[in-house]
């Protein structure tokens, strides 16, 4: 184990709990005062949710929903509840490219020189991602009312937000690692596409999976990006939602039981 490992483990050891959420606190509060003096950090959560919605309602809505034995009135509702899980998991990205920009910067060497936890760092980024990312899903939702979504049942509207925000939570871990092993966060943004497009297009979110071949309806089954649309889509609009609830938060713990250690190890142990 190196000097650097032994000295932040037993930094941590000796912050009490009420110390590291002082210090997670502290640094969410240093993130939000750097995003309000770079504005432009937010364009991706703002644009994004107005650009793909769009884009999908008009562009594909009366084809596919003429398929759903509708037209773009019966697309808009299938499709909304999926741009949330979409959401949780392409503004996800953005945790990793600005964790590497901050290595790049020398920030993070400022913080590993503090006395302070080393998991409040990673909380402190995640914490703020998540705010994005609820910020994004607000502006989703106004764009969505505005193209003909109807939100019949607010409960399951809250239900889908926070569900998809526990599902964000666990794949940022995985972009926290991405952040710390890659180089820079042209690598990690160029990572982050290789891994979201394939999960992204081969789910449900953007159209059903019956038409489907059937080696690529295996991978959806197992994608859990098509179980977090279907849940929401049960949630918010009506239908079956109980297992597709539960494999979602299934793999939101299994992620984050497995990513949360490794990001946290790397981060200690990155020279």
């Amino acid at each position: 184990m190196s000097a650097v490992t032994v000295h932040d483990a037993e930094t941590d050891a000796r912050i009490p709990l009420r110390g590291h959420l002082r210090h997670t606190g502290a640094l969410i509060r240093r993130n939000l005062l750097w995003i309000r003096k770079d504005p432009e950090s937010m364009a991706d959560a703002l644009l994004m949710p107005v650009i793909f919605t769009l884009l999908f309602v008009f562009v594909f809505g009366g084809s596919i929903g003429q398929a759903l034995g509708g037209g773009q009135d019966r697309y808009v509702q299938y499709v909304i509840p999926g741009m949330i899980a979409m959401m949780s998991m392409t503004l996800s990205q953005g945790v990793g490219t600005g964790f590497s920009q901050d290595f790049n910067s020398g920030v993070m060497d400022r913080f590993r020189s503090l006395p302070i936890g080393r998991g409040s760092v990673l909380f402190a980024k995640i914490s703020v991602e998540l705010l994005r990312m609820l910020f994004a899903t607000a502006v989703l939702m106004i764009v969505a009312v505005a193209v003909g979504f109807e939100i019949t049942d607010w409960p399951g509207l809250f239900a889908t937000v926070a569900l998809s925000t526990a599902f964000a939570s666990s794949i940022m871990w995985v972009f926290l690692t991405l952040g710390v092993i890659l180089k820079n966060a042209q690598s990690v943004q160029a990572m982050g596409f290789l891994v979201l497009f394939p999960l992204q297009f081969g789910s449900s979110i953007f159209a059903p999976t019956t038409s489907m071949p059937g080696w690529l309806q295996a991978f959806t089954d197992y994608n859990p990006l098509s179980t977090l649309a279907d849940a929401a889509r049960g949630l918010m609009v009506g239908g079956p939602v109980a297992h597709d609830l539960w494999v979602t938060l299934g793999w939101s713990v299994a992620i984050t039981a497995v990513m949360a250690p490794i990001a946290i190890h790397k981060f200690r142990t990155k020279a």
